[in-house]
């Protein structure tokens, strides 16, 4: 009986030794996995963070292209306007005159 009992209580301090070492690797692998969940969210972080920048740059360059288009766009509207105002302005003026009289 005493035999019995010391196998009882051999078997219960390695079942609880096994628990212990569940535990302890439960608690390194839980940190293991923290480790890796820190190191997947700095990862993300850094390569939106890039994108973003990127996005950022596209769009800057792209509008400033389209800046220099209208900007060119305005003054060929100008010089046109100056060329026209040139070639006309004798009429411009005597129908301007003519509106005023006929008021």
């Amino acid at each position: 009986m005493d035999r019995i009992a010391d196998q009882l209580s051999e078997i219960e301090a390695a079942a609880k030794a096994i628990v212990e070492n569940a535990e302890e690797q439960k608690h390194v692998l839980e940190g293991q996995m923290q480790e890796k969940r820190d190191e997947f969210d700095a990862r993300m972080e850094a390569e939106t963070k890039e994108k973003i920048k990127k996005i950022q740059l596209d769009f800057q360059k792209n509008m400033e292209q389209k800046l220099r288009q209208q900007e060119k766009k305005n003054q060929q509207e100008i010089q046109f306007l100056k060329q026209d105002f040139e070639k006309h302005h004798t009429i411009y003026a005597e129908e301007l005159l003519k509106k005023i009289l006929e008021t």
